[in-house]
This record gives C-alpha cells, sequence and structure tokens, in this order.
C-alpha cells in the first residue's frame, strides 16, 4: 500500500506540476503587468476593506484565515529541509516562487470571488463554482469538492495533529494523547461556532504568531547580525550554483526552493481561492490584491526569518539527496534533523529556549492551519449539499470525524496519509492551474475594471 502510494505522489507531484505552476505565475505577471509590484500599496489597503456583514466575513478576516493555511509547520520544517537539500541557495528560489505565486494568487482570488454563491453562513465558493460557473464543467467542481473534503478534512488534519502533539511532547511532559484531546477540544469550540468564529479566532491567532516569530527571528539574526552579508551573498550565489560547496547540486537547489515555496504559499493549489469567496468586499479585484500580500508575508517574511536564523547561526548541514553524504556540516551533530536547525538557531542566543520555542511557535502554527482546513473542507461540504435538508447534519457528523482524525493524528504517526493529503492537494492544483489558465482574461477584466473605474 505504501508503495502504491508513494508512486502516485510521485506521479502527481512531478516535475511538470512545478514548472506549470511556475510558468502560470509567469504569464499571470505579464497578464496584469505586475500587479504585485504595481499596486503592492493597494494591495495593504485592501487588506482594511470596511465592507463586512452579515453576507461574509472582511477582507481582512479572509486575509487571516488564508494566512493560517499558508503559515504552517512547513516554515519551520520546510525551509530548514530546502537549505539541507538545496543548500542557501533555495532561499533564492523561494523567493522567486513566492514573486510570481502572488500573482497567481490574485487571480484565484479575483475568480473566485466573481463566481461565489451566497449561503445561510454567508458567501461560499472557490475553485469548484469558478469552474462549474465559468468553464461550465459540474462534474469537475464536483470531483474537486470531494477532494477538498478529504485530503484537507481529513488527511492532512492527521498530520498537522501529529505535528503539534510530538513538538508538545518533546518540549513539555505531556503525552501526545493528552496533547490531541486538548488539541481537540480547542478546536471544537472553534469550529461548532461557524466560520464568524474562526474568522475573528484567525484574525487574533494569525497576526500575533506571525509577529511574535518574526521578532524572535529579528532578536536571533540580531546576535549574528556580522553574518547577514555573507549569508546574502551565499543565497544569490548557491541559487546559481557558483558556491564552490553546494555546485554540483544546484538541480537540487532550485527543485527544493522551488517545491518548498509552492507548498508553503500554496498559490495555484485553490485553497486560497476557498477563503477569499467568503469575503463580503467591494469588488473581486480588492480581495485578488488582498490575497496576493499574504503570499508575500508567508514566504518573503516567515520563511525568510527560519532561513536567515538557520543560516546566520550556522545550525545546518547540507547532503546529497541522491546519495545522502554530507557536502557541508555547520552541524554535524544535528545530522538530517530538520526542525533542530530551527531550535539550535534560537539556542545559539537563548541556551535551552530553542525546543520549547519552536515548539510553541509549531503549535500555534499547526493550530492556525487546522482551522483553515476545516474552513476548506466545510466549503467543499457546502457547495456539495448546497439546498439540501440534510446539509447542517452532514456538516456535523463531518465535525466529529475531523476532530476524531486529530486525535488519531496525534497517536499514531502515519506517513502514508501524508502522502495521500499531498496526493490530494497535487490534484487540486492541477485542476486549479489549468482552470485559471483558461480563466485568466476574466480576472484580467475585473483588474482593469477595478483600476479603470474604481482607482480613476
Amino acid at each position: 500500500m505504501e508503495s502504491i502510494v508513494h508512486t502516485v505522489n510521485d506521479i502527481v507531484w512531478n516535475p511538470g506540476l512545478v514548472a506549470l505552476l511556475i510558468v502560470a505565475g509567469l504569464y499571470f505577471s505579464v497578464r496584469t503587468r505586475f500587479v504585485q509590484v504595481r499596486r503592492f500599496g493597494l494591495m495593504l489597503r485592501s487588506l482594511f476593506s470596511r465592507r463586512a456583514g452579515n453576507n461574509g466575513i472582511s477582507s481582512f478576516q479572509a486575509f487571516c484565515i488564508a494566512l493560517s493555511g499558508r503559515v504552517g509547520t512547513g516554515n519551520i520544517v520546510g525551509v530548514a529541509t530546502a537549505i539541507a537539500f538545496g543548500g542557501p541557495g533555495a532561499v533564492f528560489w523561494m523567493w522567486v516562487v513566492a514573486f510570481f505565486g502572488a500573482s497567481t494568487a490574485f487571480v484565484e482570488s479575483t475568480l473566485a470571488q466573481k463566481y461565489k454563491f451566497r449561503h445561510s453562513s454567508g458567501w461560499r465558493g472557490g475553485p469548484f463554482s469558478f469552474i462549474e460557473k465559468g468553464l461550465g464543467v459540474k462534474w469537475l467542481g464536483v470531483v474537486f469538492a470531494v477532494i477538498t473534503v478529504i485530503a484537507c478534512g481529513i488527511f492532512l488534519t492527521t498530520v498537522q495533529a501529529n505535528g503539534v502533539s510530538t513538538a508538545v511532547n518533546n518540549a513539555f511532559p505531556v503525552s501526545t494523547l493528552t496533547a490531541g484531546i486538548v488539541l481537540a477540544v480547542l478546536l471544537g469550540l472553534v469550529i461548532f461556532g461557524g466560520v464568524q468564529r474562526i474568522a475573528r479566532v484567525a484574525s487574533v491567532i494569525t497576526p500575533f504568531m506571525a509577529l511574535g516569530y518574526i521578532i524572535m527571528s529579528l532578536v536571533v539574526i540580531g546576535f549574528h547580525i556580522n553574518e547577514v552579508p555573507a549569508v546574502l551573498v551565499a543565497i544569490v550565489k548557491g541559487a546559481f550554483g557558483i558556491n564552490p560547496i553546494a555546485g554540483g547540486i544546484i538541480g537540487s537547489t532550485i527543485a527544493m526552493g522551488v517545491k518548498r515555496g509552492i507548498f508553503s504559499n500554496e498559490a495555484g493549489q485553490g485553497t486560497g481561492a476557498i477563503v477569499s469567496a467568503a469575503a463580503d468586499v467591494p469588488h473581486p479585484a480588492q480581495q485578488g490584491l488582498a490575497q496576493a500580500f499574504s503570499v508575500y508575508v508567508d514566504t518573503l517574511l516567515v520563511c525568510t526569518a527560519t532561513a536567515l536564523m538557520i543560516l546566520t547561526s550556522g545550525t545546518y548541514n547540507i547532503l546529497d539527496s541522491a546519495s545522502g553524504e554530507v557536502l557541508y556540516a555547520g552541524a554535524p551533530e544535528l545530522a538530517n534533523n530538520y526542525v533542530n536547525y530551527t531550535q539550535s538557531a534560537v539556542d545559539s542566543v537563548f541556551a535551552g529556549f530553542g525546543s520549547q520555542f519552536v515548539s510553541i511557535a509549531m503549535v500555534f502554527f499547526a493550530f492556525s492551519t487546522l482551522m483553515a482546513y476545516y474552513f476548506y473542507a466545510e466549503t467543499g461540504l457546502i457547495y456539495l449539499l448546497h439546498g439540501k435538508k440534510w446539509e447542517k447534519a452532514v456538516i456535523r457528523v463531518f465535525q466529529g470525524v475531523m476532530l476524531c482524525a486529530v486525535i488519531f493524528g496525534a497517536v499514531k504517526e502515519a506517513d502514508v496519509v501524508w502522502q495521500l493529503g499531498d496526493i490530494g492537494v497535487g490534484l487540486m492544483a492541477w485542476v486549479t492551474v489549468v482552470s485559471l489558465l483558461i480563466l485568466c482574461p476574466q480576472a484580467i477584466k475585473e483588474l482593469k475594471d477595478y483600476e479603470g473605474g474604481r482607482l480613476s
């Protein structure tokens, strides 16, 4: 079974998907005339639209929920693995992916706003809506919704819960079962309150956790400030294979940077579009701009904070992904324990505190991600059951299933479940990006209308 799942995962997440996401980001950047640069100031202002009421959530709340999904354990562990197998140069390619991914996020979120639908809980929508209404292919929208419910609501939930329970168990005298039960209870208190409670909690937790993590990173980097110039040079040189240490793994450098960048910012996977549809904003393009900014925050701020902490502290090793050979041993005692790269970076300044800090950060990151996962899955269910008399009952049952998945994941790590979740997300990305390429002219039309009519 594991062999089959691994093979399917490799097929779904093949280099073709990575290339498609990059090419799509470049194409959308050109078509929008690099809106992620031209309208950067407007991206910031779009976060604080005041039009919110019974029909939906505010632009800022949608931004926070989407950022909750984007900012997760991958910002800690994912960045460390990118450096381990790609060297410092991988960070450069993460930046490139974020830059072009911002335009992809703009297009998918604008289309989600354009094709959203009304529900008793407020506005809802996402790729399933613009696939059905924009492309006229309802069966594909249904398939997309089913994949979203299973991948985000069950499989990936299990893995996130395991990350939380393990981190807590490593740092504090708390069993994984206890951690899982507490996590399930806290998550239940949020999701039983509906979209408005999710939005309120996300708007408090997400800015707090991101800002707190970045502040700690700045403190650590500040203690190693003399290393920053050399690290920045190493990032640029490594990106193009100039660095003699990692020059022989330039292919892995690019691949790891691109993959981790895409996994982290989620642009083009469709999840950000699901949240964007729920926002009650004056114009579709406005939410597109707000979500484009969330990609910047995730990668250019949070991921970069992790990378600079590790690189300036020197708490990392570089490995050949093919042979496992150690190419650079900055911290040989850490071997391939990637999460310890970040923990040791904090320990270099606050001795003995690294494990606790990273564990606490992972709890916040993973909890916020679980809230976003539930929102994605619930919206998929609403799309599938909208108007059906048993809709509310099915959602209640699903809430129970998801909370059980949290407890199960907390006590039993299942690599195969993680790969199943990856397969689901990968399939979502394939469908979403192809749909965006076809429907891109409609997003461009909305942008021109917004710039011409609203901003003239």
